[in-house]
């Protein structure tokens, strides 16, 4: 999923929680987990880094990394009882944002502009929010930068990569200092990334793309379905 359009939080989160994981302990784990993959993909990106307008890619970075560490602390200090509470609209967001987050973005384009504060802002919520939990952030962010006037989307997608990697390297850091990471678990979702990241990338071009992210689409919508009546038990 995450080679092929993003999301692949919706997998590995239920996947650990199913085996006994608890729930801020999966979040973190899965973090961990994917983490490499970003940091790959950002090291092939190198040469695409780019500033976004108004605002410098150093800014982007710093802005971000203040978010990350924001919202990996929230999560550290969330009780399980209440993130079992909360992880099902965090998942509905991110479905809503993977399912119609380009639409939506196109759509405020043209109604809204965005300066330079209000876009500092957004960044450091977007930091927060990939601290915190970061399912579909990918396509939040390019929805949010394309309200700010960028039309580059391979510059965007490359600084895209930078912006969230980093930002998921410092809650990294924070969550394994903090002894919330199950390696055995979070190791054996790490291999599973990076072999299905290599399969992914391989195979996505030969499968239509609009039926890829429709299938994509309906098992994340599944997933938070799933969580929703788990949290309702």
């Amino acid at each position: 999923m995450n080679a092929v359009a993003g999301g692949g939080s919706f997998v590995t989160l239920p996947a650990l929680v199913a085996v006994g994981v608890p729930s801020v302990e999966a979040n973190a784990s899965s973090t961990v987990a994917l983490f490499p993959g970003s940091l790959a993909s950002a090291v092939a990106y190198r040469r695409d880094f780019t500033p976004l307008g108004i605002l410098s890619l150093r800014t982007l970075i710093v802005v971000s990394l203040a978010g990350g560490i924001a919202g990996a602390v929230l999560l550290l200090h969330t009780p399980a009882k209440a993130f079992d509470a909360i992880v099902p609209w965090l998942l509905l967001i991110g479905a809503l944002t993977f399912a119609f987050g380009n639409q939506a973005g196109a759509a405020l384009r043209r109604v809204v502009h965005i300066g330079r504060n209000t876009m500092l802002v957004c960044q450091f919520l977007l930091g927060v929010y990939t601290g915190y939990f970061g399912g579909a952030v990918g396509v939040m962010t390019m929805a949010v930068w394309g309200l700010f006037g960028v039309s580059d989307i391979r510059a965007m997608n490359a600084t895209k990569v930078l912006v969230v990697g980093l930002t998921n390297a410092i809650a990294v850091i924070l969550f394994v200092m903090a002894g919330r990471v199950w390696w055995s678990q979070a190791g054996a979702v790490l291999v599973g990334a990076v072999v299905g990241g290599y399969l992914g990338a391989t195979f996505a071009r030969r499968l239509p793309a609009r039926a890829l992210r429709l299938a994509i689409t309906v098992f994340n919508f599944v997933i938070t379905a799933v969580f929703f009546l788990r949290a309702a038990r």
